[in-house]
């Protein structure tokens, strides 16, 4: 018996300059309706309090971090966890209606999938120390600093850009 496959026709992606420029209305919104502009990175940082809060409850009072986040609202009652989940809906309907929905690892032919994994989940982690060295994630730093003109907005953005660049040449024969 023959396998039958269905084809979901996949749609070209958005023209980047529109992208960019919805984006930025977003932001702008997030500032009108909050008062604040886009981060993620808030979103993690929540929902780790609020697990170390389950997991441990008297370390978590008792230590000066966990504890001032602990009082008569929950973290994971923070604008920023619903604006995440919001961004994973999104993202899985974007997907599924651009035919675009299915688990793949984009690699180059020089990397093995688990290694490409393994750089990822890395890479991941390091960005995330980083955004709470830093205060804030890629969107909250630099695109929601830019946005206010803020000089350490910018600086933020020249420094992830240019790191990314100089990063991406010691790694470039793994996707080419």
């Amino acid at each position: 018996m023959e396998k039958v496959k269905h084809h979901h026709e996949v749609k070209p992606y958005m023209n980047p300059y529109l992208a960019g420029f919805l984006l930025g209305l977003v932001l702008l919104l997030t500032f009108f309706i909050t008062g604040r502009g886009l981060g993620a990175s808030g979103a993690i940082k929540s929902s780790v309090i609020t697990l170390v809060g389950k997991i441990s409850p008297a370390n978590a009072e008792a230590s000066h971090f966990f504890s001032e986040y602990f009082g008569a609202h929950s973290p994971m009652k923070s604008w920023l966890v619903f604006e995440v989940i919001g961004m994973l809906i999104g993202a899985f309907l974007s997907g599924f209606l651009s035919g675009r929905l299915h688990l793949k690892v984009d690699k180059g032919p020089q990397i093995k999938t688990y290694t490409r994994l393994a750089f990822a989940l890395t890479g991941g982690m390091l960005f995330g120390i980083g955004s709470q060295l830093g205060r804030g994630c890629t969107s909250g730093a630099a695109l929601s600093g830019m946005a206010v003109f803020s000089t350490a907005g910018f600086l933020t953005m020249m420094a992830i850009f240019g790191t990314g660049y100089v990063i991406a040449y010691f790694f470039r024969k793994l996707w080419i």
